[in-house]
């Protein structure tokens, strides 16, 4: 038995404590959604499905610096996220969630960045390696079920893909032999 999902918090994003066991993560960025007031973009990711990044202040001017002011256009982008246990939150060094590289940056930025009241420190995000875009047909191909092509098809639509990559998609999916298999009942067929 294994005790480490019943102290798993239930939470709706990633937190700072999340990465005490992993380390760093790099992830993708696949749709943006509204936050609450304090944190007001949720940044959901192929790596961490149901659970959203949402990035404080100081993570937010970098990424505007790096990838300028509309969040929308940050789809397909990745980032590698770590835990700084020197952060701050107010008076209490609780711990924070801090971006070391990004995707689509040729060279290193850095910025001055608020890391007390009055204070200021330069922050540097690296260049991360953009990663080879997935060719959604060629995998859909290659798939021996349907469960396997409609996952794909969800994941081609999920990332953007053209009508035309859609439609072959869901042609392999029509030609399938076997009998359709749908994961989850409520889940939609691509």
């Amino acid at each position: 038995m294994d005790m480490t999902a019943s102290i798993a918090p239930k939470t709706d994003q990633i937190n700072n404590v999340d990465f005490i066991k992993t380390g760093p993560i790099t992830v993708t960025i696949n749709r943006v959604t509204e936050g609450p007031a304090e944190q007001p973009f949720n940044f959901h990711m192929e790596e961490t499905p149901g659970r959203a990044y949402r990035p404080s202040k100081s993570m937010r001017n970098m990424m505007v610096a790096a990838w300028g002011p509309n969040p929308e256009a940050y789809v397909g982008h990745g980032l590698t996220l770590y835990r700084n246990p020197a952060t701050k939150f107010g008076r209490e060094q609780t711990g924070g969630i801090e971006i070391s590289h990004m995707s689509h940056i040729d060279k290193p930025i850095t910025r001055p960045l608020t890391v007390s009241r009055g204070k200021r420190a330069n922050f540097t995000i690296k260049p991360l390696a953009t990663p080879t875009p997935r060719d959604f047909l060629a995998e859909a191909t290659a798939a021996t079920t349907s469960a396997a092509v409609n996952a794909i098809g969800h994941a081609a639509k999920s990332a953007g893909a053209t009508a035309e990559t859609l439609a072959s998609i869901r042609a392999i999916f029509a030609g399938m032999s076997e009998p359709v298999v749908v994961a989850d009942e409520n889940e939609e067929l691509i």
